[in-house]
């Protein structure tokens, strides 16, 4: 087990250090170079040699990667020419709402899919599951931007109920009090919950129809095992250990979401943020941004791949 768990540790690594030097490389392979990207196609030749000059540009490539590399581990991230703050220190603040967020959401997905997955797998032929089913095939089709824009419409225009989203910037949850946090948290959570909701509910319904069709779960009522002790501690512990890797591999999805919620709600997140910087061209935000959701990904399917080997009792012997 333990050398399984190094293995899958270093391949994370591997992976991260390909996703940073492929980012870094892009970035040299923009035409006229980052300082192009930052100040402009019109910018002056004297601004461009300032600018790298101040950045360190005007090395080599090989001591720009291992200079990448060392701002990197020291948490320096670049500046931001349109917010006019350092990288870093801007990512966190809008960090926090999106993680807020995302775990609401889910949470959300994931109770939810529980529920309905296990209604659906444990009685398969009745009417009730072949309509959940066609539910989360509709469900899952929808774009993230018509979910919340029929939210928004739905619950904040025609029945004004729920705030229709932003909250004053990125501090903006700092003063809001708890109610007013939650009436604003409903809507992107719902819009982000709903599609990952129905797939994963879709595929562990059908775990659970496996489960059910095993020989064990027969042995059990055979020997009068009450059904509810057979779902909780037979069929339900084996069916959530695959759950878990399908999670694991959801995160992006999560995170692709999440920048089309937030930036449907005005939501202020990475999501919101990026979306902000890509059309303001603020390349340094936008870099940061990406190597952040790449990291997190990583991180998460590092995460999920533990948690399952964990709870696979046949790895712990090998």
């Amino acid at each position: 087990m333990i050398r399984r768990l190094a293995l899958r540790l270093a391949s994370s690594v591997a992976t991260l250090v390909v996703l940073v030097s492929l980012v870094f490389f892009l970035i040299m392979a923009t035409p006229g170079g980052p300082a192009y990207s930052i100040l402009g196609a019109h910018a002056s030749p004297e601004a461009v040699a300032a600018l790298n000059r101040q950045f360190g540009l005007n090395v080599p490539v090989w001591r720009q990667y291992l200079l990448w590399w060392w701002h990197l581990m020291h948490g320096r991230l670049g500046y931001s020419f349109v917010e006019h703050a350092p990288v870093g220190a801007l990512l966190g603040s809008y960090l926090r709402n999106t993680v807020l967020l995302d775990t609401l959401a889910l949470t959300l997905a994931v109770s939810t899919a529980l529920v309905i997955g296990f209604l659906q797998g444990a009685r398969p032929a009745t009417p009730s599951a072949r309509l959940i089913g066609g539910l989360q095939i509709a469900v899952y089709s929808l774009p993230v931007f018509f979910v919340g824009t029929a939210l928004i419409l739905l619950f904040a225009v025609d029945h004004p109920w729920l705030p229709p989203g932003g909250i004053g910037g990125a501090g903006g949850f700092r003063h809001a009090g708890l109610a007013d946090l939650a009436r604003h948290m409903v809507l992107p959570a719902i819009t982000l919950a709903l599609p990952l909701a129905a797939g994963l509910s879709r595929y562990f319904g059908h775990q659970v129809r496996q489960e059910y069709r095993q020989d064990y779960v027969r042995a059990a009522r055979a020997r009068g095992i009450p059904p509810l002790r057979i779902a909780v501690f037979h069929v339900l512990r084996n069916a959530v250990r695959p759950l878990v890797t399908v999670l694991g591999m959801s995160i992006p999805q999560i995170f692709v979401g999440g920048v089309l919620t937030e930036s449907v709600f005005n939501y202020p997140g990475l999501g919101w943020l990026l979306w902000r910087s890509a059309l303001a061209e603020d390349y340094p935000v936008v870099t940061a941004i990406v190597l952040v959701i790449g990291a997190l990904t990583i991180l998460g399917n590092l995460a999920a791949d533990l948690l399952n080997t964990a709870l696979d009792v046949s790895v712990r012997y090998e």
